[in-house]
């Protein structure tokens, strides 16, 4: 009689089968600009991977190509080509435009790309005209310049002077950030876990007191602080992270 053999890793995979405790998600705050959220039933391997692909695997929208026609400002044609590049672009309709290499176009095209132009000039006396993300006009609704807010005043792209001029034509694609930061979608993502160090990963430096002189977490409330003088467990890992994403 053959003894059985538990095949299941420490992830909770039998061959291809996933039998172990589901990860779950719990979303604690969330509005236009920050999502907070609890990872829960996995590892810190999932948890930084979750991270990763976050930052580097989410396909957004940004402007990969210029064609300045008509430059008259103080700044040089690649500074402000490097700064429509970072300009966040309305990404929600991502999936149904093409990757360019995807695409049987030769360089762009309308299943591939969008076409936004920039055409400012300033004609007043002693003023300062900003160019600001409002001036571009995209020949797509969908693919537009992302605000605060209704009276937000745009991304500045450039400060103009009477005659000065810009005339620009600019090509969004689509793309990941680990092409090129232009297209992240997130400005920072943190993640932290064992708020009261529980698992021994942090060494805290103090001169007298610890608990005087680090304060505790924001999170430390999720979870109950050990007691004084509790045992170490060499067998704990962290299971329970608290995720910050802007």
């Amino acid at each position: 009689m053959n003894p059985q053999i538990d095949l299941t890793d420490r992830n909770g995979l039998q061959g291809d089968k996933w039998v172990g405790p589901k990860p779950e998600i719990k979303i604690q705050d969330l509005t236009e600009e920050n999502i907070r959220f609890t990872l829960s039933n996995t590892d810190l391997s999932m948890a930084n991977a979750l991270r990763r692909i976050m930052i580097s695997e989410v396909p957004t929208i940004a402007i990969d190509m210029v064609e300045i026609e008509l430059n008259t400002s103080v700044l040089a044609d690649e500074f402000i080509a490097h700064r429509l590049g970072l300009i966040p672009l309305d990404s929600t309709e991502a999936e149904k435009i093409k990757y360019t290499r995807d695409c049987s176009c030769s360089q762009y095209c309308p299943i591939c790309s969008v076409e936004m132009t920039l055409n400012v000039k300033c004609t007043q006396e002693n003023v300062t005209k900003d160019v600001t993300s409002k001036d571009l006009i995209s020949s797509d609704p969908r693919v537009v310049p992302i605000y605060s807010g209704k009276n937000a005043p745009g991304v500045l792209i450039a400060k103009l002077r009477k005659g000065q001029e810009l005339k620009i034509k600019c090509i969004a694609k689509k793309g990941v950030a680990k092409e090129h930061a232009k297209w992240s979608p997130c400005a920072a993502i943190a993640f932290e876990y064992d708020p009261h160090n529980r698992l021994r990963h942090t060494e805290y430096w103090f001169e007298e007191d610890e608990k005087k002189e680090w304060p505790k977490s924001k999170v430390g409330a999720e979870e109950p602080e050990p007691s004084e003088g509790e045992p170490f467990d060499y067998n704990l890992k962290p299971n329970k992270f608290y995720f910050n994403v802007e």
